[in-house]
């Protein structure tokens, strides 16, 4: 496990300690990428795939899947309550953060990231395969309820914590902040109709927190960044947001398990909502 003095260290595994671990008992290796074709060109051995828009979300609602549906997903994987399921994937983690904390909104919390993700692993020459494995369905029973309430947000909440003046972090690129790209030129599907930021949101790209190769930068680092620049606390009522909601799971992971904050939330609608909702006030400098 890693040794830097995060508040909560168990929430990271480092490429040496997965790999020689990899094949224990009780872990379920979970790869979840932005672009879904990775895993077939190799992933870690032993490793799953858990296509973030088709296994967790119910495109119907524009929502997540059932509390049932995700207890299927979880047994049909081998994953059981007491799973240990280590999450990685590409862009520095963005998906495998969203996956985790899709797990986390179901009560899954025993879950944890590779630190460095896919980028790292594959850099160290660490072994790969085209090989897709095969484990016995799990027993998961459905879930009471998600955790919508602790480290999830509406927009209607969103709005009221905007309106009380309570953080808001924008972890977006400054172009979108400041209201210059409608969308990012590579998402052109996931653009909005007005640019800019909340008002009073704060502006720290998710990348902030990490270094060139995809780890996490230290907990020293990130209390400047975060405590610092974003003068928050660990007791601060934070909302984060990005554009769909994938950015801001990275930096909500920050925030929660690096940091220890208490209560972060994740606004999951992010930008395609509220700079498409009618009415939503928007900032631009």
């Amino acid at each position: 496990m890693t040794t830097i003095a995060y508040a909560h260290p168990e929430k990271l595994v480092e490429t040496e300690w997965l790999a020689e671990h990899r094949n224990d008992p009780g872990i379920r290796i979970v790869e979840s990428n932005e672009d879904v074709l990775l895993y077939d060109t190799g992933h870690i051995p032993g490793a799953v795939h858990i296509d973030w828009r088709r296994d967790l979300q119910d495109q119907m609602v524009r929502d997540y899947i059932t509390p049932e549906a995700f207890a299927a997903l979880c047994r049909r994987n081998g994953i059981t309550p007491d799973t240990t399921c280590i999450f990685y994937g590409d862009k520095s983690n963005w998906w495998a953060c969203y996956a985790l904390w899709a797990f986390e909104l179901y009560g899954h919390r025993n879950a944890k990231i590779l630190n460095g993700g896919r980028d790292k692993w594959v850099r160290e020459g660490r072994a790969l395969t085209r090989e897709k494995p095969s484990y016995p369905e799990a027993a998961y029973p459905t879930p009471a309820a998600r955790r919508d309430g602790e480290i999830r947000a509406f927009y209607e909440q969103t709005l009221a914590h905007q309106r009380a003046g309570l953080p808001l972090i924008d972890v977006r690129s400054p172009g979108e902040y400041t209201g210059e790209l409608l969308h990012m030129p590579e998402y052109p599907q996931e653009g909005a109709l007005r640019g800019g930021h909340i008002p009073g949101a704060k502006s720290m790209p998710w990348k902030t927190a990490v270094k060139e190769d995809g780890s996490f930068k230290s907990a020293e680092e990130l209390r400047k960044i975060y405590e610092g620049d974003c003068a928050l606390t660990p007791d601060s009522d934070t909302v984060v947001y990005c554009r769909i909601g994938e950015r801001s799971s990275h930096t909500w992971f920050v925030l929660t398990y690096l940091l220890g904050h208490k209560k972060v939330r994740n606004y999951d609608g992010s930008w395609t909502e509220w700079g498409n909702k009618v009415g939503a006030p928007v900032t631009r400098p």
